[in-house]
């Protein structure tokens, strides 16, 4: 049985993925899709309920800006445009669209005027998060009028004659308290959906649709981290395929302190797949000496994984296929979503960071999932918990925490510093709170003493966030006694280290990794 489908068409938008996670949280699924995707190819063999227009940083009366076929809006089903969407269904239905006199970026408030079912059990006056510089000059003769701010009179509207919906505000940020109701009621109140999307179906649905592009034959290998990622993915593929996968474990030399033999006991040991370790650690280095770019660093890692794991693939017989555990975020940030308008971020390793020739095909089983929904997929496949709740790490492991030069001397400097960070915050009992917590080790040198004498060592900074899905971030407010802590026994510890700061920068405007 096919699920109920909402089509979210991305016009560019850094809140795109939100949309998706919000009306997944509501049990619907949805795919992002580009804005030249045909009313023909969003409807074919799906069960579509309704189709959101995305926000996106151009003006749709620009040269150039990203527009959807106008049939679109004639699609038989309940359409909902925010920001830019709302601009350009407008647009193409006539109304006018021009820069506003005042712009609204942030915290609005807004006035609701009409009790209509997308702002059921929402307050009359309630905030909004606004980020326009354009706005509807509508044609009240066609719209009526939902919602409206103090410089923005069609804050929200609805055609008279067509299922078609505009918000200028953004409900999909968490800075518009009402605006998981407001997309849930879009979604049933509107859309009439049911709620039928769960994760065990789609576990469901892609061991199917691995075990198809397999084939009876087909043989995969597999890159374990022994992170959640490549553990569901690895757990999701040896569903389909048994014993026909291979899971290959690259210690590259820029792993945490004792993570392989971790990585052994449990994939190994505890849950029997089948897993081929490979020291590579000199190999990695070898390749990475003198490289000091953090792009430059996530391609060579990329490279060099996929020279490993072809290398590995000769000692099999017919492995075809690449399993990796990619997740939705790292293909955003890598790239604008999907070949739309979206900024690039940076480059994962494990997406922009692959050959173009790759002899593989790759299987991502993840790659249009958040963290926390493969953390319940995890779940739903009986993952141990602590690998199901470990916190994140990044593809290029150390490498994108040790800044500039990579050596094995400076990675272990790092890596015991990661280790006392790890300790000391799970001895505060505040681990499970946080989304990540890490160690950076910089580029600088700063004085200091020691023992009455001079030094001129490295400084170090202490990195640790609160977040649900690694898309936004802000800095967690660890106890001051753990800082301390922490501090303290990194530089009486670790050789080397003379200087420790926290880093207290959250997620835009900076990211979570450093590099």
């Amino acid at each position: 049985m096919q699920n109920e489908f909402i089509a979210i068409i991305d016009f560019g938008s850094q809140y795109t993925q939100l949309i998706a996670r919000r009306v997944r949280e509501a049990s619907v699924y949805c795919e992002i899709l580009t804005p030249d995707a045909t009313p023909e190819q969003i409807t074919k063999d799906r069960k579509l309920k309704g189709v959101i227009l995305s926000g996106g940083p151009a003006s749709v009366y620009a040269r150039g800006a990203p527009k959807c076929d106008r049939k679109v809006l004639d699609l038989p089903v309940p359409v909902l445009g925010i920001c830019y969407g709302m601009q350009l269904a407008t647009l193409l239905l006539g109304s006018k669209v021009k820069a506003a006199k005042d712009r609204e970026f942030g915290r609005t408030d807004i006035k609701i005027s009409d009790g209509d079912p997308l702002f059921r059990g929402v307050p009359r006056e309630t905030t909004v998060w606004m980020s326009h510089g354009d706005r509807v000059e509508a044609n009240t003769k066609e719209f009526a009028v939902l919602a409206a701010t103090k410089n923005c009179p069609y804050a929200a509207v609805r055609h008279k004659q067509r299922r078609l919906y505009g918000v200028q505000f953004h409900p999909e940020v968490t800075h518009t308290p009402q605006g998981s109701q407001i997309l849930r009621n879009f979604v049933y109140a509107i859309c009439g959906c049911r709620g039928d999307w769960e994760m065990k179906s789609y576990i469901d649905s892609a061991v199917a649709e691995i075990r198809r592009t397999v084939g009876p034959q087909g043989r995969v290998i597999c890159g374990l981290s022994g992170g959640v990622d490549s553990a569901v993915a690895a757990t999701m593929v040896h569903k389909a395929v048994q014993a026909r996968l291979t899971c290959v474990f690259v210690d590259n030399g820029l792993l945490r302190k004792d993570e392989g033999r971790k990585v052994r006991r449990v994939f190994g040991d505890q849950m029997h797949l089948n897993l081929v370790q490979v020291d590579a650690g000199a190999e990695f280095l070898r390749k990475l000496k003198g490289v000091r770019d953090p792009e430059k660093k996530r391609t060579v890692i990329g490279h060099t994984f996929v020279d490993v794991f072809e290398r590995e693939s000769k000692k099999l017989k017919g492995v075809g296929f690449l399993a990796q555990g990619t997740l939705y975020p790292d293909v955003i940030e890598s790239r604008s979503a999907f070949g739309g308008p979206s900024a690039k971020i940076k480059t994962h390793h494990n997406v922009g960071g692959l050959p173009e020739k790759l002899k593989f095909k790759l299987i991502e089983p993840l790659r249009f999932l958040f963290k926390d929904e493969v953390r319940r997929i995890g779940r739903e496949l009986s993952l141990p918990e602590h690998v199901v709740d470990r916190q994140p790490f990044p593809g290029p492991g150390l490498g994108v925490r040790c800044l500039g030069e990579l050596t094995k001397e400076r990675l272990e400097m790092l890596r015991e510093a990661d280790e006392i960070v790890t300790k000391e915050i799970e001895k505060a009992g505040v681990a499970k709170e946080l989304w990540q917590y890490f160690a950076v080790l910089l580029t600088d040198r700063s004085v200091g003493v020691m023992g009455d004498e001079r030094t001129y060592q490295n400084a170090l900074a202490v990195r640790a966030v609160n977040s649900s899905d690694g898309m936004t971030a802000d800095w967690a407010r660890l106890p001051a006694d753990t800082l301390s802590a922490i501090s303290s026994r990194i530089i009486n510890e670790v050789k080397g280290v003379n200087r420790v700061v926290y880093d207290v920068s959250s997620k835009p405007p900076s990211t979570i990794e450093w590099e």
